[in-house]
């Protein structure tokens, strides 16, 4: 992550200083960044003088006082809290008070890791995704301290760099990770039930859905691992709300090592030659979809209501952050608001579960016959 965000800065003509404390750390990032420019200059995206112009910006150092004079830090080490405090409390001694600090946390809270700060007003969460080169979204996230000036400017320097900023307000999973949950949550609680197998659910997302991958090919491309992780964060970081209690179908690939493609096997054995799917689509295929379907739609309402993001912002991080076939949003108006109200009851009048509580700002739109796009 750290060396993809420094050839993004690197490629959008700054100087970029990347330290790391681990020789081979830096080894592993300049063959990665050089690799990377080599098939953009393949591509005939960039030339080879642009190429060798852009490696040219990017210093490798293995001392933190050489960031001394940066204009912004964006630290991206590992998924913990204490850690990240420490580094920063070693960066800000470094920096002049104009220069903004920022994490690339997914996970943690941003307001949190600005308190131990001298200077928490230019503290910020800039959150890239996987691979930064790649993908066009980035969250923005101000921390409670954050000055609006310094969420401005972030705002503009991302868009500089040719990224697709939204922002996100402080809250865990912010929008994507958050919103993203039921296409996991509860396609693995229709195999919990043993309605449908992984391949079956996989088919009825990809080919009714239209989404490039099905959640458990999706796991399991991420890796399992990583998602339970994601999943049990925000969980607690929630107060244990149903919608985002891990499963024990997916705790137990992880305590069997199953994390997905990297390790063989996940939901899937690897190299996976073909899906293993139905070849016919039936009814079952489209209730699964719907299903899935109107719990990410009820989420994306929650975030909304809640005020996490504006119903653009949210719609774009769908489409751009996890490439869903459009937005959460617009996906509802499509459907019909009164029409997503009437599943998600129907799944809560089977269940009566809290999990399958509608959302208060869907059923007023319902009742009242509004859109969210006029």
């Amino acid at each position: 992550m750290g060396s993809g965000i420094t050839q993004v800065a690197a490629m959008a003509g700054l100087e970029v200083i990347l330290y790391d404390s681990f020789p081979e750390a830096h080894v592993k990032a300049r063959d990665s960044i050089l690799q990377s420019l080599a098939r953009f200059a393949e591509k005939g995206k960039i030339s080879d003088e642009e190429a060798k112009s852009i490696f040219g910006r990017i210093y490798f150092v293995d001392h933190l006082d050489a960031i001394h004079g940066s204009d912004l830090v964006i630290e991206a080490i590992i998924e913990d809290e204490e850690a990240k405090q420490l580094i920063f409390s070693m960066i800000e001694p470094l920096v002049n008070e104009k220069t903004i600090l920022a994490t690339n946390t997914s996970s943690l809270s941003v307001t949190r890791l600005a308190k131990g700060l001298k200077h928490p007003e230019r503290f910020i969460g800039i959150h890239f995704f996987n691979p930064p080169v790649l993908m066009q979204l980035v969250e923005i996230i101000p921390a409670l301290q954050t000055s609006p000036e310094v969420t401005s400017q972030i705002l503009q320097e991302i868009k500089a760099w040719g990224k697709v900023p939204v922002t996100a307000k402080d809250t865990p999973g912010f929008i994507v990770n958050r919103i993203a949950r039921p296409y996991y949550g509860e396609a693995l609680r229709i195999a919990e039930e043993q309605i449908a197998t992984p391949s079956k659910i996989d088919q009825a997302m990809r080919e009714i859905g239209g989404f490039r991958m099905g959640p458990f090919e999706l796991m399991d491309f991420i890796g399992n691992d990583i998602n339970e992780a994601v999943t049990r964060s925000v969980w607690t970081a929630m107060h244990y709300e149903s919608r985002y209690r891990p499963s024990s179908i997916q705790v137990n690939l992880v305590n069997a090592g199953w994390f997905g493609r990297k390790t063989g096997k996940g939901y899937y054995t690897y190299p996976l030659t073909k899906h293993e799917s139905p070849t016919s689509l039936t009814a079952e295929h489209q209730n699964i979809c719907t299903r899935v379907l109107v719990m990410l739609i009820n989420e994306a309402a929650e975030a909304l209501y809640y005020g996490i993001a504006t119903k653009e912002d949210i719609d774009l991080a769908m489409t751009l952050g996890v490439n869903y076939p459009k937005g959460l949003l617009q996906w509802a108006d499509e459907t019909g608001i009164a029409e997503c109200v009437r599943q998600i009851d129907a799944l809560y009048y089977t269940y009566k579960e809290e999990r399958y509580r509608c959302s208060v700002l869907l059923r007023k739109m319902a009742e009242e016959n509004l859109t969210f796009y006029g």
